[in-house]
């Protein structure tokens, strides 16, 4: 090449391959088959977790606002309807089963015969019944609250019986100063009741032993496992006697000289409304309407019966219902009725 020669020379610091390639391309390996599935597995799951916790926080949310719903309504609804400013009849229902944890327990009663009797516009009390009856004891306060609030007040109180009346339920009504029936109603029974079970034979049969130790010689009495010797159905007999003159002693007292005394009166025996109005356990027959217009001469009714409300019917199932159950549990004597 002459200096005249336009062609420059190549230059010592690059090479001829590097007129083609200025740099090598890096092999790329390929990953492993088990190693993409265990990340796409480890997304599945997180992904999976992450919708459960949406879908728990959804649970959680909808939950709370049921209750928050709920409890509103309750609160909204748990009052009676508002009484006239008018001259009216007050009604208080007893329903069911006499005890402690129903609605037709003493507290529950007595509170709506308290403001049906506090209400200045009330010009009487009814009180409808339906029950079979129930514990003496609650029956007992009910019936000692309705003479007193009606001393206290000075208004009469009415019963009217639907389909029953019996045993504790008429405790409760002999309380009134007139009871009324309809003609089908059964009405009386009049007695006393403690029942239970025995499992001695049967356990015998079995080949089980009872194993049952006490410090007390009668503390076992009414144990189902353990036979019932003279001595404690002895005793049993007489606290069930005690209380039948209990329960006479207060419907003779209630019904004076309208009550017709039968041998099977007080023998726990019930007749039907018509029978009862010939017995003297009822005064006439009736209906609620009949007495409120034609005998209280105050034809509207207010029910000032208090009803139990949905967040109380809640707190009682997943509350008050666990000590109901340990009661039942250590309890071995049946209920007296």
């Amino acid at each position: 090449m002459t200096a005249d020669d336009p062609t420059p020379a190549p230059s010592s610091a690059q090479t001829p391959s590097e007129f083609t390639s200025t740099a090598t391309a890096t092999p790329v390996t390929p990953r492993p088959s088990w190693d993409v599935a265990l990340e796409r597995l480890a997304q599945d799951v997180l992904q999976d977790r992450r919708s459960e916790r949406r879908w728990r926080i959804v649970k959680r949310v909808t939950w709370i606002l049921s209750l928050l719903l709920v409890a509103i309504f309750a609160l909204g609804s748990s009052g009676r309807v508002a009484a006239p400013s008018g001259p009216h009849t007050a009604l208080v229902d007893l329903r069911g089963e006499i005890s402690s944890d129903t609605e037709a327990s003493a507290e529950t009663l007595i509170a709506g015969l308290k403001a049906a009797f506090k209400d200045s516009a009330a010009v009487a009390v009814v009180l409808r019944i339906n029950s079979p009856g129930g514990s003496p004891v609650q029956a007992g306060i009910v019936h000692d609250e309705i003479r007193r609030l009606k001393a206290l007040h000075g208004k009469k109180v009415y019963v009217v019986i639907e389909e029953a009346c019996a045993s504790g339920a008429y405790y409760i009504a002999v309380a009134a100063d007139e009871i009324y029936a309809d003609k089908a109603s059964l009405v009386g029974s009049i007695g006393v009741l403690m029942d239970g079970f025995g499992f001695t034979g049967t356990m015998q049969k079995l080949g089980v032993e009872r194993r049952l130790m006490t410090a007390g010689e009668n503390k076992a009495l009414g144990d189902p496992f353990s036979p019932l010797s003279p001595k404690h159905r002895a005793h049993v007999q007489a606290m069930l006697d005690q209380i039948h003159q209990q329960f006479i002693s207060v419907v003779k007292q209630g019904r004076g000289e309208r009550l017709k005394q039968d041998p099977e009166t007080f023998s726990g025996l019930f007749w039907n409304g018509e029978k009862a109005v010939e017995l003297g356990l009822v005064d006439k027959l009736g209906s609620l309407d009949f007495v409120a217009r034609d005998v209280i001469h105050a034809a509207e009714v207010v029910d000032y019966t208090v009803k139990e409300n949905m967040v109380e019917r809640l707190a009682k199932r997943f509350g008050a219902s666990i000590g109901a159950g340990a009661v039942k549990a250590l309890g071995s004597i049946g209920g007296i009725r």
